[in-house]
């Protein structure tokens, strides 16, 4: 028989009715996968997106500053942590909630019009064979019309079962499309930056290198209405070094900023030979003077100066920054693994491969920012003579708080608020009686910089000794045999069910679990109840007169249309309970997983497989994966193992025999079924080490932004991480294309596979037990706690260089109230001294005690309450300044807040700014210069009275006049309750010459103690060490 519409009005009528229909939920449906468009539930999307981001760039801010083992705040601070990535995981699970609502309703919509599909064609149909005219009309071309309409609407549903992933990918596009948008902006001057050549601009290696900055005013857009730069006029001669000056605060790094283009002049030009440096490619323009290193080898550190550089060209680059020679003595050389931000190399060694990167394409212009600011003498002077030979034949701009690093410079320029206020030679400014640069240098006569031991050996064994530590350090990541200090709990993840640990942690939420379970139960009834309404109406259309055809057909029309509303309501409580308890879960899992990272001992940190990046990784991607498992979609596979389930025994009750021969192909799916999710959790473990790499490189590019732009690396680190994530494509397509004939069931089972490899690598967190707990109250709190503490032989090796004896049967005692220093070239164990007193490590061997009692026995909580430390780099967060001083304690009152700026020197600045102490500070203080952030880190550490201050470099960001003014200030917190005790780390001389003891170590061990009287009269080392310093000035 042939079959044409156009010989059946009829049948083109039912088909225009169900196309109308159809067409409904395909516009549904193309609204999501085109538009991302749905009424609430894009807008839903995107805010769960943008919550997602909120609690992502919390929990990144604080790992990183967790990672570093010196920044790490005091564990009070912990718990002030925990609420506010609390509070930021409530929200984003609210937003969960939400959006899993609004795609259980439009989910439940798509199947109630399959329903309405088949309603609509036999009632229609039933309609045009009770009439005369039409009973030609026969069940034949009814069922061809519905069943072709009704397998188009089963399609759809397949489609909108999985619209919930379009849908967040759609919400997440967003800020990456956002961002991407923001190159097209005419006033940002990045745009166009990954374009290699563009002729129209001038070449920057034709230049002559004469700098110009003719009345350049300036003020950064956090802070318009304070002036950075006001009328600047000076000029930094080709081939001559220029020098900038003056206190925190006055302009100098702006000067650089400008220069590099990170901004545009408010007013005034910028200029180089006499033509305006936005003429100039950005690309070429960038030079480089960063000190902050990539997690990859020392060669391809320096090869980002120039990515053609020649093997030879590096070698030479790095002997002229006398680095070559402890290169060489690296187990790998150049293909030397530097660790996460250049964590394997001391300050010496990272500033002289960053010298080296900058020299290897021969700058016309090179610019020092603070080159030597952070380096104890022996690496000052190594980096301080490489910089000098660096200096020869190029134009130079150097800004030092260091007079001495400068006194040598062709031209100075002192600078005070924004404007140059003196200028000349160093002779000619110290010779101006008053004058700031004369009072800045008689300041500084009194700040003797320690370092060196010629009285015990020369420069040469010092810097051996340093390359020799290096060579150690290197052994954390070439040794595969180093301690394994990840180590588990006995009771292995393996031999528990994940997913029954799953449910137990979600068992809060069995209500909504136990109904989700109910409602998945009476959703699998759909498919038999579609069978036999189906088959009942077929019979129907068959056995019964045509005067009563109508009637019956209507009735159970009626029932389909009554049986796809209740399908609606159920689906809609399907992704409701499970989608509340899969927020739980996660919000749950998330936060457990950030308080035992909280929890882990520093020496977790130090592995390169819980860097920051893959921690972050881990918070974000893998907890968002494990909702799979019991949110939304365990409700599709539980819904769908439930109509599984009852269809078979519904076809066991009709027909036995049948059954079992349909059965079969059913097995072999469900096989390939549980052969995918072994598959895929495999694939998924393999992709996330991949990713974890990715997310390393993601965060140090974007931390350390400014170094990129600089070496004009943007092209370079894109290569690198779409070559990352090419890798995990690859493994993606393997897993698609080696079972893509299961389709549906294939998707379900990647993402189940996927949660069970994210959950095991929780479980493994979980099971972790810390050698010490952070978050332990175990231990005794001493009631009348003095500061009284004594190192009684001891030893001590770091977890990750078991070869290397740090602390050597070290013999310290320091009495309560006492103010004592620590002195000794790099790795001596001054630094080791005070980690330890934190308790990040446990001695190796002998004993550390307080008031008479092992530190081991203390309340961890209670003993880092009762410490203060202020560290060489200082940790803000992205708050206001007056949460930055407050952080960690609960109702401080406003005016204690303001007493310890005012006691950290900082509060007179805080007051000139538009917002004052509810300034934001910018993500790690990005907004404040190195001082401004030291010194509102000490007012942190001095409004909550600690017993024992611990000081490290506390003040080596600042110029002369702070340095001596906050100095003051410690020396008064020290007056304030002389029961305090004070350890000091320094290098600079004027800190610790009023201490009540000084210590000199070495190779781990005290070799001179006294007072700084005392020793200078005992002729020793640390006399030794004065007059070298004395000399090197």
């Amino acid at each position: 028989m042939q079959f044409r519409f156009a010989d059946r009005i009829d049948l083109l009528l039912i088909t225009i009715a169900l196309c109308l229909i159809l067409g409904h939920a395909a516009c549904l449906l193309a609204k999501v996968i085109l538009f991302g468009q749905i009424t609430g539930l894009f807008a839903t999307t995107s805010f769960s997106v943008d919550c997602d981001n909120q609690y992502q760039n919390l929990a990144s801010t604080i790992i990183n500053n967790t990672v570093c083992p010196l920044g790490i705040d005091l564990n009070p601070l912990n718990y002030d942590r925990l609420q506010k990535y609390d509070k930021e995981l409530k929200l984003n699970e609210w937003c969960t909630v939400r959006k899993n609502a609004a795609f259980g309703a439009y989910n439940g919509w798509l199947f109630f019009i399959s329903f309405l599909v088949y309603s609509i064609g036999f009632t229609f149909g039933s309609i045009l064979m009770s009439y005369g005219n039409h009973r030609t009309l026969t069940i034949s071309e009814i069922l061809i019309v519905v069943n072709m309409f009704g397998q188009a609407s089963s399609f759809l549903n397949s489609i909108g079962s999985f619209f919930q992933s379009i849908a967040e990918a759609q919400g997440a596009a967003v800020s990456v499309f956002r961002l991407i948008d923001e190159v097209h902006d005419e006033n940002l001057n990045e745009r166009g930056i990954l374009q290699e050549n563009i002729s129209s601009e001038k070449s920057i290696f034709n230049i002559n290198g004469d700098i110009e900055f003719d009345n350049v005013s300036f003020s950064y857009p956090s802070r318009e209405n304070v002036a950075a730069l006001h009328n600047l006029k000076l000029i930094a001669r080709a081939n001559q070094t220029t020098a900038l000056v003056g206190s925190s605060g006055c302009g100098k790094s702006t000067c650089v900023s400008l220069l590099l283009r990170y901004y545009e002049p408010s007013s005034g030009r910028i200029m180089i030979d006499d033509q305006s440096i936005t003429d100039y490619k950005i690309k070429q323009f960038r030079q480089n003077i960063a000190v902050i290193l990539f997690g990859i080898s020392i060669y391809e550190n320096i090869r980002f100066g120039k990515l053609n550089a020649t093997r030879a060209e590096i070698e030479n680059a790095e002997e002229q920054a006398n680095a070559h020679k402890f290169i060489m003595k690296l187990p790998k050389k150049y293909d030397t693994l530097v660790g996460e931000s250049g964590i394997q190399l001391s300050g010496g060694e990272k500033q002289r491969i960053a010298l080296a990167r900058a020299l290897v394409k021969q700058p016309n212009i090179l610019l020092l920012d603070e080159a030597t600011s952070a380096l104890d003498n022996v690496s000052e002077k190594i980096v301080q003579e490489a910089l000098d030979r660096a200096c020869k034949n190029r134009t130079t701009i150097a800004i030092a708080h260091r007079l001495t690093t400068i006194q040598n410079a062709d031209y100075i320029y002192v600078l005070d608020e924004g404007s140059v206020i003196e200028e000349g030679t160093h002779e000619t400014l110290l010779a101006k009686e008053g004058g700031k640069y004369q009072t800045m240098v008689k300041m500084q006569q009194s700040i003797k910089t320690i370092g060196t031991q010629d009285g015990l050996m020369n420069m040469a064994k010092a810097v051996a000794e340093d390359e020799e530590q290096l060579l150690e350090r290197v052994r954390l990541l070439s040794e595969s045999e180093a301690t394994d200090i990840n180590r588990r709990a006995s009771l292995s993840t393996r031999e528990k069910s994940v997913f029954v640990r799953l449910l137990k942690m979600n068992s809060p939420e069995w209500m909504f679990i136990l109904v989700g379970c109910l409602v998945c139960l009476l959703g699998g009834l759909r498919g038999p109840v579609f069978s036999i309404l189906f088959a009942k109406i077929i019979n129907e259309f068959n056995d019964c007169k045509y005067i009563d055809i109508r009637r019956r057909v209507l009735i159970t029309s009626g029932v389909f249309l009554l049986f796809g509303a209740t399908f609606l309501i159920l689906r809609f409580f399907q992704f409701l309970t499970f989608g509340i308890a899969g927020a739980k879960l996660v919000s749950r899992i998330r936060s457990k997983a950030f308080s035992c990272f909280l929890r882990q001992e520093v020496a977790y940190f130090d592995r390169p497989e819980n860097s920051s990046g893959a921690i972050c990784n881990q918070l974000s991607s893998n907890a968002a994966v494990i909702q799979d498992m019991v949110g939304s979609r365990l409700g599709v596979i539980c819904e769908t193992l439930s109509m599984s389930a009852i269809g078979v025994l519904l076809g066991f009750f009709y027909n036995w025999q049948l059954t079992i021969i349909i059965f079969i192909p059913f097995v072999i799916l469900l096989t390939a079924f549980i052969i995918q999710i072994r598959l895929s959790s495999w694939l998924k473990s393999q992709s996330d080490l991949i990713y974890c790499q990715a997310s390393t490189l993601a965060v140090e590019v974007i931390t350390n932004m400014r170094t990129v732009k600089q070496l004009s690396m943007e092209n370079e680190v894109l290569r690198q991480y779409m070559n990352m994530i090419d890798q995990v494509f690859m493994i993606s397509a393997f897993a698609m294309f080696a079972l893509e004939s299961i389709k549906v069931v294939q998707m379900l089972a990647q993402r189940m596979g996927a949660s069970f490899a994210a959950a095991h690598a929780f479980f493994n967190l979980f099971d972790r037990i810390p050698t010490i707990d952070n978050g332990s109250n175990k231990g005794q709190e001493l009631v009348n706690f003095c500061g009284e503490t004594e190192f009684n032989q001891v030893k001590f090796i770091y977890p990750s260089r078991p070869t290397v004896l740090v602390l050597n049967k070290l013999q310290l005692s320091i009495r309560s109230g006492q103010r004592i220093a620590l002195i000794g070239a790099s790795g001596c164990g001054k630094s080791t001294i005070v980690q330890l007193l934190e308790r990040f490590y446990d001695v190796t061997n002998g004993q550390l005690t307080l008031d008479g009692v092992d530190i081991r026995k203390l309340n961890l909580q209670w003993l880092r309450s009762r410490l203060g430390v202020v560290s060489q780099e200082p940790v803000l967060f992205d708050l206001t300044i007056a949460e930055n001083i407050s952080y960690g304690l609960e109702n401080i009152p406003m005016d204690e807040i303001i007493l310890a700026a005012r006691k950290a020197n900082i509060h007179q600045f805080i007051q000139q700014l538009p917002q004052g102490y509810e300034t934001k500070v910018g993500v790690k203080g990005s907004f404040l210069s190195g001082g401004e952030k030291q010194r509102i880190a000490i007012a942190r550490v001095l409004i909550r009275r600690p017993k024992i201050l611990l000081l490290d470099e506390a003040t080596s960001a600042m110029d002369p006049y702070n340095e001596h003014v906050v100095q003051v200030t410690l020396d008064q917190a020290q007056a304030e309750d002389p029961s305090r005790t004070s350890i000091i780390i320094a290098h600079r001389l004027s800190t610790i010459r009023s201490c009540d003891l000084i210590h000199v170590l070495e190779m781990g061990r005290i070799v001179e103690s006294g007072t700084h009287t005392e020793l200078i009269q005992k002729g020793g080392i640390y006399y030794t060490m004065l007059n070298t310093q004395n000399n090197v000035q």
